[in-house]
């Protein structure tokens, strides 16, 4: 993996299952696009919740030459959020859509899995 990432946790304890899961799917992004400078992912679990059961945020933050893309899915709505690869897998299908439109707009008439 070439990209840098940054992994942080919020209102929980650090989790080495769920880090490796992040750096899976961080690879793949890596794979999608050489682009990416720096990858910041933020887990986290609001802590004066007024519902039964945690449902997790997750934030992306990618940095490429021409943009900064961002993805944010937190669950108040999403029960299924309450399970924390939940909301990083919808968290990274959120940001994969961003950087396959800004390879789009970058690269125009390159398809995303060939800039690897």
């Amino acid at each position: 993996m070439r990209l840098p990432l940054q992994i942080l946790f919020h209102n929980m304890d650090p989790s080495p299952a769920l880090e490796t899961v992040i750096r899976e799917h961080a690879v793949k992004l890596d794979r999608l696009c050489q682009d990416i400078m720096n990858c910041r992912v933020v887990v986290e679990v609001p802590h004066r919740h007024q519902h039964k059961g945690k449902r997790y945020t997750v934030r992306i933050v990618l940095s490429v030459p021409q943009a900064q893309l961002a993805s944010s899915r937190q669950g108040p709505e999403n029960q299924a959020h309450q399970n924390p690869r939940v909301a990083i897998r919808d968290a990274f299908d959120a940001i994969r859509r961003e950087l396959e439109g800004y390879t789009q707009r970058v690269h125009p008439g390159v398809r995303a899995h060939a800039m690897s």
